[in-house]
């Protein structure tokens, strides 16, 4: 986890603005965040979150909400969206782990919500860093209160192993330990999505990986997740002049 607040803005600034370029975003919905570590905000609950109204694509640092757990505002100038404040406060709460979330509506992930019993299959290696961590949550409408938001974190509570949330006829969730990994994992989400749709586009049966394979390729994906998802998102940032 990066150590200073000013970090966190920028960091979550470029996960925000990258998300534009790979077209993960949706007009000016959908949502990031990131837990403030208590010891940097005087020991108690705060959250960074993107303002509802602000284009990702002009997200500045000084932009981004400083929140608490019941949605005030403490810094910044916005307005929190409720589906944004329902989902991600209780989301952080369900996993601790999950100090980063990202939730989109992007395009590959989210056609695999619209599918008839559809899932990410283990037929290509980029699948495979995610065996284990999946779990699909039925659509119950629009989370503008808390009920909604509820009803998703219990879900989470119910997969503690689950990183990867499919949100049926919605989107994804992306939970990690960091913004860095956490945008990994949406990156690789949406290229895993894209190649299985692409290959059932051809009308032909998925050649499914044996599941040993599947299990050793997801072992070597998690033992350098973290130094990798670093090493990418430093370059994501630097190559866009984040």
């Amino acid at each position: 986890m990066s150590s200073t607040i000013t970090t966190l803005r920028r960091e979550l600034t470029a996960a925000l603005r990258l998300a534009v370029k790979f077209e993960y975003h949706e007009g000016i919905c959908n949502h990031f965040s990131v837990v403030v570590p208590r010891e940097l905000c005087g020991g108690v609950e705060r959250y960074l979150i993107n303002p509802y109204g602000v284009h990702w694509a002009e997200m500045r640092p000084d932009q981004l909400l400083l929140i608490d757990g019941e949605g005030n505002i403490h810094e910044g100038d916005g307005e929190v969206e409720a589906t944004a404040r329902n989902i991600h406060i209780a989301g952080h709460r369900a996993n601790p782990r999950h100090q980063c979330i990202l939730h989109v509506h992007m395009p590959y992930a989210t056609s695999i919500t619209m599918v008839e019993g559809g899932r990410l299959e283990m037929a290509h290696q980029t699948a495979t860093r995610f065996y284990g961590r999946m779990a699909h949550h039925s659509f119950g409408g629009l989370a503008l209160d808390e009920n909604e938001g509820e009803r998703i974190a219990e879900a989470q509570k119910k997969n503690p192993d689950a990183d990867i949330f499919f949100l049926d006829s919605h989107g994804v969730s992306v939970g990690a330990p960091s913004i860095a990994v956490a945008f990994d994992e949406l990156y690789y989400l949406e290229r895993a999505c894209k190649q299985q749709v692409l290959a059932q586009s051809s009308s032909k049966a998925l050649k499914q990986l044996p599941d040993d394979v599947v299990k050793e390729t997801s072992r070597q994906f998690m033992e350098q997740l973290d130094w990798v998802a670093g090493k990418h998102f430093s370059a994501l940032m630097r190559l866009h002049g984040l």
